[in-house]
């Protein structure tokens, strides 16, 4: 695998492929497909999930799920780090549910990763785009 890309941009999870067993429970549908950037991916597996949690604004003291994350490999071989806010950061991103944290592609030995051509991975920002931040981590754990 190459280097972990921090991404922190929104995705458009394809509709009627939710986990419905997860919603079940309580907890959001995890969805099977989803867009970014314009373009499809698919995940394979869900490699491990987790929540960020923090106090209730009511002053309470109980502890509220804020996020719910999920590392995921996609069929592409890829591991991308996605999760659910929630509540909507704000009404004009009321839709904006669903982030993709971070990218990490999977190692080859042909073109840089986000070059044209490479259906697998990030693509290289337009003219006049922000190119996204780079994040490294190392061990298994952020």
């Amino acid at each position: 695998m190459t280097a972990e890309r921090f991404v922190s941009e929104p995705i458009r999870p394809e509709p009627a492929t939710f986990d419905t067993a997860r919603m079940a429970a309580g907890e959001p549908g995890l969805p099977r497909c989803f867009t970014w950037r314009g373009k499809p991916y698919q995940i394979d597996a869900v490699l491990r999930t987790w929540r960020e949690t923090s106090p209730c604004h009511s002053g309470s003291g109980e502890q509220y799920v804020r996020k719910h994350h999920y590392e995921v490999r996609l069929t592409s071989g890829a591991v991308a780090r996605i999760y659910f806010e929630r509540q909507a950061r704000t009404a004009t991103q009321a839709k904006k549910r669903w982030w993709l944290l971070s990218f990490t592609e999977p190692a080859t030995d042909s073109a840089a990763p986000g070059d044209a051509g490479d259906a697998a991975g990030p693509r290289r920002p337009e003219a006049g785009e922000r190119p996204p931040r780079n994040l490294v981590l190392g061990g298994s754990e952020a």
